[in-house]
């Protein structure tokens, strides 16, 4: 089966690309595994009119107004291979052993975060353990706040940022604090830095109540900001050929203004193509690769 495009991952990016090709009445096939980066956050915040609504409804909302669209193909599954093909496009091997084949090609299945091996970290991502405070700031305005050093990431300016919504704690869970400047500077917003190193994080389920280090001391903390290094969610981009850069918390990749890789026909958008990213930025990459695809379309033809 030939499509116009095909786009792996339907999260915001993906699904905001398919909606221009829709409506500009191509074949599209969007492939997904139905884990978008963000579905351990009960609400997504920020976002222009959904502030508060569960990224999963905003996906499934999403995908309901795609499918209203007659050229628009839903596929759950994961894509395993991808190549070029005789016909000038591409060909995909899909987890479920079919094969899909399309003229120009999405990555937007994202990255996954790497989380430090923190014993009570992981079961509180993005419910007390968070990484963007303009997503989840606002619903701990005011509480105990902390921020995690980890994996080489300089942790004061984050610091110096989270001490805009409460009362903040610099954990360097056992890593070299910062210099005397950024000392200063982190003194003077009233950052307290907790050099210890970090033993795990306590709380009732999902809620935290303090971060224990291992000297035995529980520090008193609601909510602890992480900023995690990250990787691609698939090695498809790889396989294909396109080269990446490195970013500030892990590789990114490369595309032109247009979202197109460095291998013609297959192109990027959101988190996986982006420095920084939040659901919005994602949703407006996926719009613009959208169109650039369709514009390849007619111009390149």
């Amino acid at each position: 089966m030939r499509h116009d495009a095909l786009i792996v991952g339907g999260s915001f990016a993906g699904l905001s690309a398919a909606m221009q090709l829709a409506r500009a009445r191509r074949k599209v096939c969007v492939v997904d595994t139905g884990a978008p980066r963000n579905r351990f956050a009960a609400a997504s915040h920020g976002f222009f009119g959904q502030d508060g609504v569960p990224p999963l409804k905003m996906i499934g909302d999403a995908r309901e107004k795609l499918l209203a669209y007659p050229t628009v193909e839903f596929v759950e599954a994961a894509v395993v291979d991808a190549g070029a093909d005789e016909a000038g496009g591409f060909t995909v091997s899909l987890s479920s052993g079919d094969r899909r084949s399309a003229d120009r090609l999405l990555l937007s299945h994202g990255v996954q975060d790497g989380l430090p091996e923190i014993p009570g970290l992981g079961e509180r991502w993005g419910a007390s353990v968070l990484h963007c405070p303009y997503c989840h700031g606002y619903e701990f305005g005011g509480r105990r706040l902390g921020v995690l050093y980890h994996h080489g990431v300089q942790p004061q300016d984050h610091a110096l940022l989270i001490a805009e919504w409460g009362p903040t704690t610099l954990f360097l869970n056992g890593g070299e604090g910062p210099d005397a400047e950024a000392r200063a500077r982190l003194q003077a917003r009233g950052v307290v830095i907790e050099p210890g190193r970090v033993a795990g994080l306590e709380g009732d389920a999902a809620d935290l109540a303090g971060v224990r280090i291992d000297d035995g001391r529980l520090v008193p903390v609601e909510a602890l900001y992480v900023t995690p290094r990250t990787r691609p969610a698939s090695p498809l981009a790889e396989r294909l050929g396109c080269a990446f850069d490195d970013g500030p918390l892990g590789k990114v990749l490369r595309v032109d203004a247009m979202k197109m890789t460095t291998v013609p026909g297959v192109y990027g958008a959101g988190d996986l193509a982006m420095m920084f990213s939040n659901a919005t930025l994602a949703s407006a990459d996926g719009l613009m690769a959208g169109v650039s695809m369709h514009r390849s379309m007619v111009f390149d033809a």
